[in-house]
């Protein structure tokens, strides 16, 4: 793989990373499966290229994707705590009315942005390419992203919502809103969602009402290839392992489509996806079951009553 397909398939691991984070807030933290990525996602990419279009600041039209986003978590979220349909049922709904929300956003399927500014034209530097600066760009964002993160789940708010996904009986017990820490949680959710596909949307040059499709199962093969290849208690460690299962799933992708050998063309994405998110799937088991049949050490023999005997002498 030469040196510019792995650094696009860095920048491309980079943006799902974010992907992998908000998937790891919904699944893991507040325990709520999310299918509305899947629409949030091209929900952050139609915003951000429909108003650097009509003339905004990349910088605000990504900030504005980026509050769409949480807006369609918190959606999915009142849905469930406030009409009590089913979690899942609920992310379902929001996914398929964003269909035609973000068509209704853009006002046709897709949206150029090739000659229009972006964040990345805005912080370019005159002598570094694109395929150098773009990776070096969102290493920055991903790492100030995560360490907010980290930081709100730290805070009084953030033990609360990870309270509320632990044991929500409990976190009621304490005082805790349930209810609305489970909406903040979609929302921080699907607002990082939303970034990254507004990021997404100006590193390709466009955005596309497809561009979300599997953007779930991305974002769960990544969790879990991070959660096998680094498993951590701490959270600081957890969203690590995401931001570097997307990264490595990226790897695995681009090089899966490379290989001569295997003969493999762009047709079989799908294909390639599916097996590696069956691979990370089947890993944590395929773990635990080779662990188990290791050979231990052998022990020593059990000392006898004389040699007890003697060595209490």
């Amino acid at each position: 793989m030469s040196l510019i397909a792995s650094l696009g398939a860095l920048e491309i691991g980079l943006i799902f990373g974010l992907v992998a984070l908000g998937v790891f807030i919904s699944f893991r933290v507040i325990n709520f499966p999310d299918l509305t990525v899947d629409g949030s996602f091209p929900l952050g990419g139609a915003v951000a290229a429909t108003l650097i279009v009509a003339g905004w600041h990349p910088l605000a039209a990504t900030g504005v994707a980026v509050l769409a986003g949480a807006a369609a978590g918190a959606l999915t979220a009142w849905l469930h705590v406030g009409l009590r349909i089913m979690q899942l049922l609920a992310s379902i709904l929001v996914m398929i009315a964003l269909y035609s929300i973000n068509l209704r956003v853009m006002g046709k399927p897709n949206v150029a942005l090739i000659t229009e500014p972006t964040l990345f034209s805005l912080f370019a530097f005159n002598d570094w390419p694109d395929y150098v600066f773009k990776p070096l760009l969102l290493l920055a964002v991903v790492a100030a992203v995560k360490g907010l993160i980290d930081l709100f789940f730290a805070s009084e708010a953030g033990l609360a919502m990870r309270a509320t996904g632990g044991n929500a009986r409990m976190a009621r017990a304490q005082g805790i809103s349930t209810d609305r820490f489970t909406i903040y949680g979609l929302a921080l959710s699907n607002a990082l969602v939303a970034l990254a596909g507004a990021l997404f949307a100006q590193s390709q040059g466009g955005a596309d009402i497809s561009m979300g499709v599997g953007t779930i199962v991305i974002g769960l093969a990544a969790v879990i290839v991070g959660e096998t290849l680094l498993p951590a208690r701490g959270l600081v460690l957890a969203t690590l392992a995401c931001v570097l299962g997307a990264v490595l799933y990226r790897f695995f992708i681009a090089g899966a489509l490379n290989a001569d050998f295997l003969g493999l063309q762009a047709q079989d994405l799908n294909l390639v996806t599916a097996v590696l998110v069956a691979l990370a799937l089947l890993s944590p088991r395929l773990k635990r079951r080779f662990g188990k049949r290791l050979p231990r050490p052998a022990q020593g023999a059990a000392p006898t009553k004389t040699t007890a005997a003697k060595e209490a002498l």
